[in-house]
């Protein structure tokens, strides 16, 4: 049966309007494939910025009204504040972390390490009691025999500690450029987020601007209450321990803002660090020093239910995957960055189901 051929041309004009759109799509999709690699490296950058300047407007806004109005005066004033409270500390710390970390490899040199004989009742161990065994006792007589035992098991974990590591120095580098870019957008401020809130208010009309009033609530809550308290008891605690003459004291000061941010608490890491001092220190020093500390272990629970007093209610373990994902995926910047933006979405999501729930 022959087709008819008044409907070739439609079905040809069909299939070329279908490449057509095809090729349209593919090229856009090049466009933006190619943006989003150009943009990349700035990614961090652009959130660490939108993240400061959120956080450090009242500040700007209190100097602005002490300076009689002058935004521009204010802006800079801000920023160079921020950066003498960031550089001092982060460089001691970093400097302090490196010495820490040579210091432990040295302890921990084959040549000179010596590990005892294991005790005979480790063999009577349920299930893993002669492999552990075997491996003391190896270790023992032969200690590089039994790190070349571990190394083929412990080479993915160095390796990615190791990226990490090279990271942390453009990690810092890029969140000093953050601040600077913050900046520059607290004059602007108002009118970037009068624009945040009509583009909010395009995507849900009806909630859109109080999604982003929340947004900006749980930022400056979790950069006050979980960021800003965490670092400001490392660094009274980083200030009693070197005043103590403590070894390794950046390490630990390092440990109490870790535990800090996840909300653990520093209790875990100070209260034996106070028992080493009454054991090996001057009861006088030692008295001293407990003194000092303790109210710097309990500044956490005093202070943080005054900042975060606005219900705000981000499980801990949203904070903690923040922690960890921040940080391998961005360095040193995204132990900071990691929970402040999963706090943010945790928030949004909770918001939204609610309204859900209600509607």
């Amino acid at each position: 049966m022959a087709r008819d051929p008044k409907k070739r041309p439609g079905g040809d004009q069909i299939t070329a309007s279908f490449i057509e759109t095809a090729i349209r799509l593919a090229v856009l999709a090049l466009l933006l494939y190619w943006s989003f690699v150009l943009v990349q490296p700035f990614i961090s950058i652009f959130i660490w910025s939108a993240v400061l300047a959120v956080a450090l407007y009242p500040i700007f806004e209190w100097i602005s009204f002490r300076l009689g109005g002058r935004r521009r005066l204010a802006a800079a004033l801000t920023t160079v504040l921020s950066l003498l409270v960031i550089i001092g500390p982060a460089t001691w710390l970093a400097l302090g972390l490196v010495d820490s970390v040579r210091m432990i490899s040295e302890r921990l040199d084959p040549s000179v390490l010596a590990v005892p004989s294991p005790p005979v009742s480790v063999k009577d161990w349920p299930l893993i009691g002669e492999p552990i065994y075997q491996f003391w006792d190896l270790a023992s007589t032969n200690l590089s025999a039994a790190f070349a035992k571990i190394v083929p098991e412990l080479k993915p974990l160095g390796g990615r500690l190791l990226r990490v590591g090279a990271d942390t120095g453009l990690g810092i580098l890029k969140f000093l450029i953050a601040v600077l870019v913050a900046g520059f957008l607290f004059s602007p401020a108002p009118a970037l987020a009068a624009a945040v809130k009509r583009f909010s208010q395009r995507l849900n009309p009806e909630r859109g601007e109080e999604l982003v009033g929340q947004a900006a609530a749980t930022i400056r809550a979790v950069s006050r209450g979980v960021i800003g308290i965490s670092v400001l008891q490392a660094l009274l605690a980083g200030i009693g321990l070197m005043a103590a003459g403590i070894p390794q004291a950046s390490l630990i000061t390092f440990a109490v803002l870790i535990l800090g941010i996840i909300q653990i608490g520093p209790t875990i890491v100070i209260v034996p660090v106070i028992i080493w001092s009454w054991m090996t220190m001057e009861t006088g020093s030692a008295l001293l020093f407990t003194v000092y500390m303790v109210p710097v272990n309990l500044l956490d629970n005093l202070l943080r239910p005054v900042v975060m007093g606005r219900g705000l209610k981000t499980p801990i373990l949203v904070i903690l995957i923040g922690v960890i994902g921040g940080t391998l995926a961005y360095g040193i910047t995204g132990l900071f960055l990691g929970p402040i933006v999963l706090a943010v979405i945790w928030e949004l999501m909770v918001a939204w189901i609610k309204d859900q729930e209600t509607e």
